[in-house]
């Protein structure tokens, strides 16, 4: 899989695509990931990528030339299977979306930053838009870097279990359940005997009952 990823701070997606798990993953080859500074296709001496919004108002907004710039330079390299814009209004990101987006072969990612990017982009190359929750932070690299970590996890050979990513969390539409390990007993709390006794198929209803009690207990959503 190849990702590139479209910003105007590359600086801030370094540290987190560069380390553990996603390291290991292009260490092995089995994923590029591409940073691109929008800076470096800006057509005046500023470099400058932002401008003020037609009408009036606070804030700036992401030019058009930049990002068409880039966007088309990469298109005309290879076939992109989604080209994603994060922002606020996107649709929410769910394990089912992340899924999808894991047997892809080529996806751009683009940070949206200031007051968002010229509506033309969005009508003109983005073929998904996602949210990672209803807040709103500076800029879109870190939701960038959470969707590119969730996405590439799933790739077969990046994680040595691969049974670990098929029972984490929302996976079958639920919470995980509560895991232990050792000491057996830690002040006076006891790991539960049913872990302890052997019984698979006994371990396997008992994992499934608490995940749907988890599940109940802190997201009823996940059950409607």
């Amino acid at each position: 899989m190849r990702i590139d990823i479209l910003t105007v701070l590359p600086d801030l997606l370094e540290s987190p695509l560069n380390a553990s798990i996603l390291k290991r993953a292009q260490d092995k080859g089995l994923v590029q990931i591409n940073i691109h500074n929008l800076r470096d296709y800006s057509n005046n001496k500023q470099k400058s990528v932002d401008d003020t919004p037609f009408g009036g108002g606070a804030g700036m907004v992401m030019q058009i030339q930049p990002i068409a710039d880039c966007i088309e330079k990469l298109k005309s390299e290879r076939v992109y299977d989604e080209i994603i814009y994060m922002t606020p209004d996107g649709e929410t990101m769910k394990q089912g979306m992340v899924n999808t987006l894991s047997l892809k072969e080529n996806i751009i990612i683009l940070a949206g930053h200031y007051k968002g990017i010229d509506e033309r982009i969005r009508e003109l190359f983005i073929t998904k838009e996602i949210s990672i929750g209803d807040f709103v932070l500076t800029g879109g690299e870190l939701p960038a870097a959470i969707l590119s970590d969730a996405i590439i996890r799933l790739i077969p050979g990046v994680i040595n279990d691969e049974t670990s990513a098929l029972t984490d969390s929302f996976q079958d539409g639920l919470l995980a359940p509560p895991v232990y390990t050792r000491p057996e007993v830690y002040k006076g709390l006891a790991v539960p005997k049913i872990l302890t006794e052997g019984n698979h198929k006994a371990i396997d209803e008992w994992r499934e009952e608490k995940a749907i009690e988890r599940t109940q207990e802190r997201r009823p959503d996940l059950l409607d």
